[in-house]
């Protein structure tokens, strides 16, 4: 049976809320010294995840353009938590791969954010955030089939 249309939009808004409360509930703040930005953090996140990669691969991953994530990269480099390389395949292109010193940092991070969860939780079973956990789990998978077959349709329509 499928989800009725008033079921959806407040589905679609919920989740936009979601996004936004769960942003501030676990924004980093992990060293007052040295904070690192939330869209840095995510770039070393995604880079950390995906592994060494050419930034033209990173910034189609991130949904950015390459101007805005060559300068996070620039950022990330000067701070010492990215290795940029020159790409052996294509010498004007270069690859980025996070360092020790960023994987010190995001492990900061996201040791910070699971603790920050884990007290907003305090009051919630095992069993609830597991329940909570499955549907997230279900919502970003149905989401991610479809960004799949977009990105399929747009080929086929180049």
């Amino acid at each position: 049976m499928a989800v009725h249309t008033t079921t959806a939009e407040s589905l679609v808004e919920e989740v936009f809320l979601f996004g936004r409360a769960l942003r501030r509930a676990v924004i980093t703040t992990d060293d007052e010294d040295s904070p690192l930005p939330q869209a840095l953090t995510g770039v070393l996140a995604i880079l950390a995840t995906e592994g060494e990669c050419r930034q033209t691969d990173l910034a189609n991953r991130l949904c950015v353009s390459q101007s805005a994530l060559s300068r996070q990269i620039a950022d990330l480099v000067d701070l010492g938590y990215i290795d940029r390389t020159p790409d052996p395949d294509d010498k004007r292109a270069s690859r980025v791969c996070v360092s020790a010193t960023g994987q010190h940092k995001l492990a900061i991070i996201w040791d910070y954010r699971a603790q920050r969860l884990r007290e907003m939780l305090s009051d919630w079973s095992e069993t609830e955030a597991r329940t909570a956990l499955d549907s997230i789990r279900k919502l970003n998978n149905t989401f991610n089939e479809d960004a799949q077959d977009l990105a399929h349709l747009k080929l086929i329509a180049r």
